[in-house]
């Protein structure tokens, strides 16, 4: 079984109160992630590469399941809001927002090509 079976480890479902659903059907799930300053999301999943829109940004690690940083965006130029980016799927890991600002995204996964 792979990460991306464990519905438990679904981003929704393992961090609720960073992430919200605001719309899905058989194409895409959208969903609204917020993080502030200080707080680090559960272990979680994202199954679907998706497209992501910066409502606010700041500055964020991203740990695998072991605890290894996979991304420190410290000393990096945050995302302007507004902008977007492309993610591809991503495996289990925690992000954890070390900076002064809210992370405030909009992400639409795409679930089929």
């Amino acid at each position: 079984m792979s990460d991306f079976d464990r519905p438990e480890l679904d981003a929704v479902v393992a961090s609720p109160e960073h992430h919200r659903l605001l719309m899905e059907n058989e194409h895409v799930r959208v969903l609204e992630t917020l993080i502030r300053p200080g707080e680090t999301t559960a272990l979680h999943t994202h199954q679907w590469p998706a497209a992501t829109t910066f409502l606010s940004s700041s500055a964020v690690v991203r740990r695998d399941q072991a605890g290894n940083i996979l991304l420190d965006t410290r000393g990096m130029e945050p995302m302007a809001a507004m902008s977007a980016a492309w993610t591809p799927q991503l495996g289990p890991h925690t992000l954890e927002n070390v900076g002064t600002n809210n992370v405030h995204v909009v992400t639409v996964e795409i679930k089929r090509a």
